[in-house]
């Protein structure tokens, strides 16, 4: 039976794809959908199939220019001043513009179903208010503290035996309190619709009937437990739209792939390391610069073709190894064709993700600031030792194996089909009788 589906999402480099591909499938199962989204990203989103909308009164921002970026994180001097921008200027500060544009377009167009990126905490106010069921995209590892899991961003291991456990719970306290400075704007957008207020920003991330993590869980610690709600689906392998061309270096030595995040990251220094690193190998390398630094303005030795993009999913066809920037996309990508990695996380959830391809032992991590050498050895290393291409083969099988059915699509298509959060296996959404399931602290 056909659904209407109302997505949400913002321009948030790597976060888009994925979200974009779930909208393509549910579209070309018949199902109507829009896109609630920056206008910056209207062309991608007309290029899936499905209708863009534009946010009238919440941010729009384009990361793929400086000047135009909402977040300017790259402007930050330190990792809390960096997620600070994101609290302020995407998940609480403008949560009340994102709930006033969400409601209205529900009211003007009916959904079953809304569906947002999981920084939207503003989107959700809207699906809330409107009582219907809500679903967020995580488009990364879970990254909320969970039992049987460190708290994320410290590059801990798995806690064993008592110690360790409250070595986690008073960890986690200090690792989500830097989100209390958002609650004020985050409960103002929401009493301002008859919702109830949220102890902390964390319990608004657990208020939707089902979160959908779209990252293979055999990239997560195994013996980590997940609130009731969550949902592992699967990686989205699709490419971006403006990916199209493919074209590959000359001569038969081994491919890297080199690849840094598609928003402006201040990374053309960065990407002409990561050159003068592949002229000292013995390697041909195809070096996409995505469409926020200019490919001309990159220095590269012969060996070295700098594009600005080029479909990832083709090209690691080719690949003995690919370095990345730990953009989730890209990691992924190269896990599921089974091509390790050197990660040069820069920022985000990019040192998480390095973290866990690291604990696979399906790649290695260079800093940010690496030079050249120490890039040519990280790369050296991951090509020579066969234990980094069995332990990405062993994931890529098991990501074939977690995607051989679209499970985002299936767990949509489930909520759309009940008509109150009260349906939803016990899981009441927070709506008008709801109750809050907030996440572990």
């Amino acid at each position: 039976m056909r659904k209407n589906f109302l997505f949400a999402t913002w321009s948030g480099g790597g976060a888009v794809p994925p979200v974009l591909s779930i909208a393509r499938a549910l579209r070309e199962r018949g199902h109507g959908v829009r896109v609630l989204a920056d206008r910056s990203l209207h062309e991608e989103v007309a290029a899936a199939g499905v209708e863009p909308i534009a946010w009238t009164t919440a941010p729009q921002g384009d990361t793929t220019d400086p000047a135009k970026d909402v977040i300017k994180d790259f402007e930050a001097r330190t990792p809390l001043g960096a997620f600070a921008r994101l609290r302020d200027r995407i998940a609480c500060g403008p949560a009340a513009d994102y709930a006033r544009d969400t409601l209205a377009e529900l009211r003007a167009h009916p959904a079953d179903v809304l569906v947002a990126e999981h920084m939207l905490l503003g989107a959700f106010i809207g699906g809330e208010a409107a009582g219907i069921p809500v679903a967020s995209l995580v488009t990364t590892l879970y990254l909320f503290p969970t039992p049987g899991s460190p708290p994320p961003g410290l590059g801990l291991a798995p806690a064993t035996g008592m110690m360790g456990r409250l070595r986690d719970r008073i960890l986690a306290r200090l690792v989500l309190q830097p989100w209390a400075k958002g609650l004020p704007a985050l409960n103002a957008a929401r009493t301002g619709y008859g919702l109830p207020p949220v102890d902390s920003p964390i319990d608004a991330f657990g208020r939707v009937d089902r979160m959908l993590v779209l990252s293979p869980r055999a990239l997560d610690h195994p013996g980590r437990r997940f609130p009731a709600h969550v949902r592992h689906v699967g990686p989205r392998l699709d490419d971006p739209a403006w990916a199209v061309d493919l074209e590959l270096p000359e001569g038969d030595a081994p491919l890297v792939l080199a690849s840094l995040s598609s928003s402006f990251m201040n990374q053309r220094a960065h990407l002409e390391r990561i050159a003068e690193a592949l002229g000292t190998l013995p390697v041909r390398g195809l070096l996409t610069t995505g469409p926020a630094v200019d490919p001309a303005t990159v220095r590269a030795p012969g060996n070295v073709l700098v594009t600005e993009a080029a479909p990832h999913n083709a090209a690691l066809r080719h690949a003995a190894v690919t370095i990345t920037h730990a953009g989730h996309g890209t990691a992924v990508k190269s896990l599921a064709a089974g091509v390790p990695l050197v990660c040069t996380p820069q920022g985000r959830d990019q040192g998480e993700v390095a973290r866990h391809v690291e604990r696979a032992g399906a790649g290695i991590t260079v800093g940010k600031n690496a030079s050249p050498r120490a890039i040519a050895r990280a790369v050296d290393r991951v090509l020579h030792e066969p234990s980094y291409r069995r332990e990405a083969r062993r994931l890529a099988g098991e990501i074939a194996a977690e995607t051989a059915t679209d499970r985002a699509v299936a767990e949509l298509e489930a909520l759309a089909g009940r008509t109150t959060g009260a349906d939803l296996g016990g899981h009441d959404a927070a709506g008008p009788s709801g109750t809050s399931r907030a996440l572990p602290s």
